[in-house]
């Protein structure tokens, strides 16, 4: 620091953040208690253009947040950037502001020919093959989604009419060597002719960068967490587009206003958590007919 720097210090080297969060410079008052979490800054448009309204409340480096929202839930988004130690910030800090659900909004690349371009993939539980996480936790402490964001994901994209899978995810740190791509001058590590063949006999649905970490820390801190993301690329077909990402938006705000449901039952019923045998029931007033889940028992 120069004699003409401005100082932001707190005194406090061990946590650097005061009332509004160091990295992300939001407030326990300007985030709601679920927060989708887009990579791309630019998306954060892309998923408030589907809720009724919102505004903009920071914007710092790659993690820009706005809240709103949507069904007359109240809702936030801020962007992560990419991969697992941006995820993990975002994640640390959202939950000190008092965050509590946190689903990833994103997009990746599948190895299933069955899974087209433009689908959706419902996380089930994350392969930890980025760094991140392992440095909270041994790497056989599992990268599971939670169940009732899962159930609300599948519930979502249900009644929104989109196509979607539920499976296992690979995170990596790598966009390139890392998932099989060739490197610069066409530099390929060891075993990456062999990876997407490994990931589709192991029943593999789709390779991005950050849900382990967000599941990983999810399950430690007690957070809810999930992720949705749109199919780009076929790894097994050659397929690529950028379509998809709307879908994904769409998806992971109602399921936000049916756990707000789902928590509204649970109460209701006096029990810990929600499970199938509870139904749910959300209006959109877009479309005016109630929506049943179909896990509602003996359906």
């Amino acid at each position: 620091m120069t004699d003409t720097d401005e100082s932001t210090a707190t005194g406090d080297s061990e946590d650097p953040n005061t009332d509004r969060q160091y990295h992300l410079e939001v407030t326990d008052d300007e985030v709601a208690d679920s927060v989708l979490l887009p990579g791309n800054p630019e998306r954060v448009t892309k998923v408030t253009d589907v809720w009724e309204t919102a505004t903009e409340v920071a914007s710092h480096r790659e993690y820009r947040t706005a809240t709103g929202r949507y069904q007359e839930t109240p809702i936030s988004v801020t962007s992560t950037g990419i991969g697992g130690p941006s995820m993990g910030i975002a994640v640390e800090e959202l939950a000190r502001v008092g965050a509590e659900t946190l689903i990833r909004v994103g997009s990746c690349g599948t190895v299933r020919p069955d899974i087209a371009v433009g689908d959706l993939v419902i996380t089930s539980g994350a392969m930890r093959g980025e760094g991140t996480s392992t440095e909270y936790i041994d790497e056989s402490y599992p990268a599971s989604a939670d169940y009732e964001v899962i159930a609300a994901l599948v519930a979502a994209a249900e009644r929104l009419g989109h196509d979607y899978h539920v499976g296992v995810t690979l995170s990596t740190d790598s966009f390139y060597a890392g998932q099989g791509r060739p490197g610069f001058a066409g530099y390929e590590a060891p075993g990456s002719d062999d990876l997407v063949e490994t990931l589709k006999s192991a029943n593999v649905a789709n390779i991005e960068m950050e849900a382990a970490t967000l599941l990983t820390l999810g399950n430690l801190y007690g957070l809810r967490a999930g992720a949705v993301c749109a199919v780009y690329a076929n790894r097994e077909t050659g397929a690529f587009d950028t379509v998809g990402a709307r879908d994904a938006a769409e998806t992971a705000s109602l399921a936000v206003a049916l756990l707000a449901e789902m928590d509204a039952t649970t109460d209701g019923a006096g029990v810990d958590r929600w499970h199938p045998g509870l139904s749910i029931e959300v209006v959109d007033p877009k479309r005016v007919a109630p929506f049943q889940s179909r896990f509602i028992a003996g359906t």
